[in-house]
């Protein structure tokens, strides 16, 4: 690395990850003590009820700090940034599914870029074939959203700068959504964003994310969508229902319909003009708010 100054935070949130979190620690020290680099390894044990914690507790290397009760991922990774000493922030899973032998490529991105992300490749067997449909969808509504091609959201692996996550601290959840979050904060705000291309494997042990997380990522997406860009949801929304006017009135012009429904084409248009006019309004709530 050409930056001296380079100081890294690793965090591991764990959860019931007996299996694989040995290995995974072990990866990291070997992967990590030949950089040179000074870094500290933070593992956030949130209330694990295997043999997690003594696992941790038998890793002198390791800052553990264990949670009274199950908070969730996104507090976990909270956690650990608070009480993190460097100005770089690392996060990978503790189930084994991230390379590690990938760090030190990513981290040398790191004098160009304020945030890299882990950029699982869609094929991987470690990605369950249920979730690849709903995983792509999601990258694809946020790279709407954002302007910006998205080839991984969600990644739980990944490396920036501890002043964005502080900066934007109060939007960040308790639960799976953390990274999602700060993909898409990271995106809409100008940030130097790199998705690196990696490798993911199946993990080890009971993964806690259930099918229903795909609705609590959609809405989340879409909030932070009416948080940073609202026109790129009211703009079309205004457009669909001007759209719906038009085919009444045109329903009538060419004949299809004997009468012309003037209350209810009146009415969309009005909700029409509303609502282009609300997003646009919060569009330049949110810019003057930026600067």
């Amino acid at each position: 690395m050409g930056n001296n100054n380079f100081k890294l935070s690793i965090i591991i949130p764990v959860y019931n990850e007996e299996e694989a979190l040995t290995g995974v620690l072990s990866a990291i020290t070997d992967t990590m003590n030949p950089l040179s680099i000074v870094y500290e390894l933070i593992a956030v044990n949130d209330c694990s009820t295997d043999r997690s914690a003594e696992i941790l507790k038998n890793s002198p290397s390791v800052k553990t700090i264990n949670h009274t009760r199950n908070k969730g991922y996104g507090a976990s990774l909270k956690t650990g940034i608070k009480n993190s000493l460097y100005d770089w922030i690392m996060i990978i899973d503790g189930d084994g599914t991230y390379p590690v032998d990938v760090l030190p490529e990513m981290i040398k991105e790191t004098e160009r870029y304020d945030m890299i992300i882990g950029a699982r490749d869609r094929n991987s067997r470690g990605i369950p074939s249920e979730r690849k449909f709903a995983k792509n969808f999601l990258n694809r509504f946020a790279g709407y959203l954002t302007g910006k091609h998205i080839p991984d959201l969600n990644s739980g692996m990944r490396i920036f700068k501890k002043e964005l996550a502080l900066k934007y601290w109060e939007l960040f959840p308790n639960r799976f959504s953390f990274t999602t979050t700060l993909t898409m904060v990271s995106l809409s705000h100008g940030y130097e964003t790199k998705f690196f291309p990696i490798s993911y494997h199946k993990r080890k042990g009971k993964s806690s994310i259930r099918p229903a997380d795909f609705f609590s990522f959609l809405k989340l997406v879409t909030k932070l969508s009416l948080f940073f860009r609202p026109i790129k949801v009211f703009g079309p929304l205004s457009l669909f229902v001007f759209i719906a006017a038009l085919v009444i009135l045109g329903s009538f012009f060419f004949g299809f319909t004997e009468k012309f429904l003037d209350t209810t084409f009146v009415t969309l248009v009005a909700l029409a003009i509303q609502t282009f006019f609300f997003g646009l309004l919060a569009e330049i709530v949110i810019h003057n708010r930026k600067h």
